[in-house]
């Protein structure tokens, strides 16, 4: 599943597109959104991973892989500051929302620290980074298996933000376009902010953040709670790491933040995109 050494930014890349792959396939899978022939199986230690893959007998889960790859053309760009997935009840309302946070790393030189043990190299080692990939996995799993049915019309769609210092104005991944309608969605139900975690490499970080009605969660893990978690999302960021109004439910497309430091400013909009395609009603 993992690269066997983590140590250059190419293999840093693989880890990441692959947690992203590996995560999306265990929100569709264990949500129950596509049947058992749009799935592989890997094994991670004793953990039984299910992977989305290519099935022509299912429209839905096809769309989902060339989501994926689009945003992994703009994790390759260092363009994506973030993607999430929207499972909504209605047009204007979602009832579960899962955020994938990247940031890239500047290039550092590593340091050769002499002792009288040998040499250390600076920097973290690759299997700290494969311990934090596999408590990820894991902690989404114990998450997904806790969470109460959804309801049954379900539509999924996604979208991605970028870092416009870099991104090019007229950058589409492939299989994306302009995001065309980045008015506000509303909430159904009582959300709950939880942490799934992170991983951090020498030139990456992704961290997963999931959204949900509080009612839905069976017995979540209080240190996956996030206290006082905003609901309200802009294309401004889309972290929950600022404190927001508790009581709002009102997702605000336009108004994001990752944190104070990170705050763009109203004047600026981030740059958004948008599937392609129509969003996605496939369940079981």
């Amino acid at each position: 599943v993992f690269p066997e050494s983590i140590a250059t930014e190419q293999q840093s890349l693989v880890l990441v597109k692959r947690l992203l792959a590996v995560s999306v396939s265990c929100i569709t899978y264990m949500r129950g959104l596509f049947p058992e022939s749009s799935y592989g199986t890997r094994y991670l230690d004793d953990l039984c991973l299910k992977i989305l893959r290519e099935d022509k007998s299912c429209l839905g889960s096809l769309q989902i892989v060339k989501w994926i790859q689009g945003c992994f053309d703009a994790l390759e760009k260092q363009y994506v500051n973030l993607g999430f997935y929207a499972l909504s009840s209605s047009p204007d309302h979602f009832t579960e929302l899962y955020q994938f946070k990247f940031k890239y790393k500047k290039k550092v030189p590593q340091m050769d620290i002499s002792s009288n043990h040998g040499k250390l190299v600076t920097g973290l080692c690759s299997e700290d980074v494969k311990q934090a990939s596999r408590l990820l996995l894991r902690t989404l799993y114990l998450l997904m298996q806790d969470l109460g049915p959804l309801p049954n019309d379900i539509t999924l769609t996604m979208k991605l933000l970028y870092y416009n210092d870099v991104t090019p104005k007229d950058y589409q991944p492939p299989g994306f376009k302009e995001d065309a309608s980045p008015g506000d969605l509303l909430f159904s139900g009582e959300p709950l902010n939880l942490r799934v975690g992170s991983v951090s490499t020498d030139f990456h970080l992704m961290k997963i953040r999931v959204t949900t009605d509080k009612k839905r969660v069976r017995k979540a893990d209080s240190n996956l709670i996030q206290k006082n978690g905003p609901t309200e999302i802009s294309h401004q960021g889309l972290d929950c790491e600022e404190e927001e109004e508790e009581e709002s439910t009102k997702i605000n497309l336009l108004n994001l933040a990752f944190s104070q430091e990170e705050v763009i400013g109203p004047e600026k909009k981030r740059k958004v995109s948008e599937p392609e395609k129509l969003p996605l009603n496939s369940r079981k």
